[in-house]
């Protein structure tokens, strides 16, 4: 799923984003990527089971625990990490998961594949939704 209508329609059609890595340090790159995506208008949950909350929201151990289903899974985990939240995201009927640049797993694709559930890997979803919708 990386074609530009592709991706345009991911992001215009999502309105819950989970932030899987989401970090409670501003400057770290998970939490101004959510950030952005916060002020982008989508809701954003973070899900991290080492902190309690970031950007003054609850954090949430795994997406089993999260209130709602998600639109897109954001993974900001290494990629060994990747088949496993794609497995999670399947299991919460998560819409889409989302690997960051340097996100990607041949195993992860194929069971996302076998699922039926869209997979972005190896892409910044900052820098898409800015030119594609920015």
């Amino acid at each position: 799923m990386d074609t530009q209508p592709d991706l345009t329609r991911l992001l215009s059609e999502a309105r819950v984003i989970a932030v899987v890595g989401h970090s409670d340090k501003p400057y770290r790159t998970s939490y101004r990527i959510a950030q952005y995506l916060r002020a982008a208008g989508y809701r954003v949950y973070a899900v991290n089971p080492e902190i309690e909350e970031a950007a003054g929201e609850p954090a949430y151990a795994n997406l089993a625990a999260l209130p709602e289903p998600v639109d897109i899974v954001n993974v900001f985990r290494r990629r060994e990490h990747l088949d496993g939240v794609v497995a999670e995201a399947i299991a919460a009927g998560a819409g889409a998961v989302w690997g960051q640049l340097g996100v990607s797993s041949r195993a992860a694709a194929q069971r996302a594949e076998a699922a039926g559930l869209p997979l972005v890997m190896d892409r910044c979803i900052m820098v898409d939704h800015r030119r594609l919708l920015g």
